[in-house]
């Protein structure tokens, strides 16, 4: 698109000046001269053309000078406009007052044309990096929208009813939460019924922050969910899964994964834990617990590892309170993590607790420990509990 320049002068010689000097630029299709004699035509001229980038106007002129046309144009707030100001050569008290008043640049009369071209490109190199920027904060805008939305998906793929099991309340009680660092995060939680008398769960960290970590992540979720809602043992659900995900892995991103079974009848837990925090067991006393440290490695992260398993049983009262690293590692302003010591401390308080009250808990006391400091990664808790 050519550039629209605004010629405003009373002496009509400079139409025909202009348009013979630029004729090749014009030919080109480079510049596109329009014209007007006073401030008020040239209003009406850039009403009638929004596009004109340029305006190259004269300060003296009858009905409505030049200074009062620059007033008109700064009201517009086009950041993109450009005013060169045009009067005669001892008139630099007025050329002064167009600078102040926010002109881009002036040329005085007679009109040096070759150096008026020099002015013109300059101001076209300005507007250009003002179209650019424009460009790129629009981007940034969609980019924003898009990130909110993804978002929302992402915590509405996430349970978010609770108690989410109504034919077990009585017997068994289930809360988590997930809060990302970015606008969409990495962690994720999940259960599901897998027969009458089995619940599966699972809290997983990908990886990773933002966009990559948050389409891994929902694939994950994706995956271990139809996996485990056959009914397989929890090590053959994350060695498959650990198949299909390592053969499609990009950038070596990687999910660190506990994933239970829960016997309701029994209180029985059997789980396996692919390189995951050990969760910790809340007797009913007030005593805590972690579970022994994974021996398996993450999932996604190296094809044909065989997985294993463990058990824990949970008698009435218990609870098992899963987290990812983004509790532990949570740091104040002077960058001192919150650690497990202080998680154990928060969980012996809340024994008695219903899950929704431990995630709470424990959410509070990590948000009074961090302070005013930023969060630097997603904090996600599930807790689950046998009453």
């Amino acid at each position: 698109m050519p550039v629209k320049i605004l010629s405003v002068d009373d002496e009509m010689d400079l139409e025909l000046l202009l348009t013979q000097y630029f004729r090749k630029k014009i030919r080109k299709g480079e510049y596109e001269f329009v014209f007007a004699h006073n401030g008020l035509e040239a209003l009406t001229m850039m009403v009638k053309h929004p596009d004109i980038e340029i305006i190259l106007s004269d300060i003296n002129m009858p009905e409505m000078d030049g200074l009062t046309l620059l007033a008109k144009v700064n009201e517009m707030r086009n950041p993109a406009l450009r005013v060169i100001m045009v009067s005669a050569y001892g008139d630099m008290g007025n050329i002064r007052q167009a600078m102040n008043n926010g002109a881009f640049d002036f040329a005085t009369k007679p009109i040096d044309l070759d150096d008026l071209s020099v002015t013109i490109e300059k101001a076209i190199e300005q507007i250009n990096y003002v179209h650019k920027s424009q460009a790129e904060h629009s981007q940034l805008e969609s980019l924003k929208g898009d990130l909110a939305i993804a978002s929302e998906i992402q915590q509405a793929i996430l349970p978010r009813v609770f108690p989410p099991f109504p034919d077990l309340v009585g017997q068994l009680d289930i809360a988590a939460s997930m809060t990302p660092a970015k606008d969409v995060g990495g962690d994720f939680y999940d259960f599901f019924r897998i027969d009458d008398a089995h619940v599966g769960f699972v809290m997983a960290d990908v990886s990773g922050k933002g966009i990559p970590a948050a389409i891994f992540m929902a694939v994950s979720r994706t995956l271990i969910r139809a996996t485990g809602v056959r009914g397989d043992n929890p090590s053959n659900c994350i060695a498959y899964s650990n198949r299909l995900l390592a053969a499609e892995s990009l950038d070596c991103m990687f999910v660190t994964v506990f994933y239970g079974i829960l016997d309701v009848n029994t209180g029985e837990v059997n789980y396996c834990n692919a390189g995951h925090n050990p969760p910790y067991l809340l007797k009913s006393n007030g005593q805590v617990e972690a579970l022994p440290m994974s021996q398996d490695p993450m999932v996604g992260a190296i094809d044909g590892i065989e997985y294993h398993e463990s058990s824990v049983q949970l008698t009435k009262g218990d609870a098992l309170v899963m987290f990812t690293d983004g509790v532990t590692e949570a740091m104040d302003s002077e960058c001192r993590e919150f650690g497990e010591k202080r998680l154990e401390s928060t969980l012996a308080t809340v024994a008695s607790y219903s899950c929704q009250q431990i995630i709470e808990a424990v959410r509070a006391d990590v948000a009074t420990f961090v302070g005013e400091a930023e969060q630097s990664d997603d904090i996600t808790v599930l807790a689950l509990k046998r009453i």
